[in-house]
Order: structure tokens, then sequence, then C-alpha cells
């Protein structure tokens, strides 16, 4: 049910309960549907999206584009498996135009970052060449708009 799953999808802290009455089902039976999409995985997890520039955090996140040599037999699976498996990397895709693989990574300091680039993915045998790109500001991420709008009290409109 593609209604039940975009709901969890907008927001995982939705009860069975609440679906249930959002979608006109009954309870048990929502219950169900997930522990199946669950099993089946169709659900992977569920995730707190948090604006961590708002905390005393400190972190840096990078895209890092790669041009990637296919590995004969397994294509790119096989160097994307050796990258996603390092903590730092948060997400990674198989990308169509002048690129091969798009690494979202995360670290403390951009040196680190570019250490890890370096140190890391650059040295792997099927990495043809590299482009990192460093997430000045985050403005929306996976449908959630960061940070808050200022007012202009004379015009009531966004600034």
């Amino acid at each position: 049910m593609n209604k039940l799953l975009k709901l969890l999808e907008e927001d995982g802290r939705l009860t069975p309960d609440q679906l249930a009455v959002m979608l006109g089902k009954e309870i048990g039976d929502i219950k169900q549907m997930i522990d199946e999409y669950e099993k089946e995985g169709v659900i992977l997890g569920y995730q707190a999206m948090i604006d961590w520039d708002k905390t005393d955090r400190e972190c840096v996140n990078a895209l890092i584009e790669l041009k990637v040599t296919p590995q004969r037999d397994r294509g790119f699976d096989r160097v994307a498996e050796k990258i996603y498996n390092y903590p730092e990397v948060r997400s990674l895709y198989l990308m169509s135009g002048g690129f091969d693989l798009a690494v979202m990574i995360e670290g403390k300091t951009m040196k680190e970052v570019a250490l890890f680039v370096a140190q890391k993915i650059a040295p792997m045998d099927a990495i043809v060449s590299t482009a990192t790109h460093f997430v000045l500001c985050k403005y929306k991420d996976k449908g959630i708009i960061y940070g808050t709008k200022e007012v202009d009290e004379r015009g009531n409109s966004p600034v």
C-alpha cells in the first residue's frame, strides 16, 4: 500500500492507530502490513532528521564524485561495497553522467574529509578520479526544509 509507505516516510512517528484512522483500515491490518514491509526490506529503518547546525556538534559534509573502472563480472558493486562499509560514508549512489558514483561523507573537519578521500578512496585500484565538494549550507534534505524563515515585520513576508 503506497499510501501507508508515503505516510511513514513523511513521519515515522505515526502510530498504527493514527495510520489506521488516516487510511480507513483496521489497526491489526496496519501492524501486519508494517511487519511485512520490514521483513521484506521495503522499510529499511526509521530515523530522525537533525539540524546539527543548531547543536554544538561540529561536522563537515561533502559530496565526492568518483570515476570508476567497473570490475569484471561485478560492475560497480564490488567498489561500492568497499566504499559504503566505511563509517564516514552516509550515502552512496550509482549515477549517470560524467561521474559513476556519488558519495556523501561526514567528518569532523575539512582536513579529515580530505584525508579520507586521499588515503582511503583515491588509492583504490578501480578509482580513476575524484572530485570533492564541501556542503556549505543545507537548505533542504529528504524533503525537510532546514532553518527558520525570518519574517520582515513590516510586510510579514519571509526575508
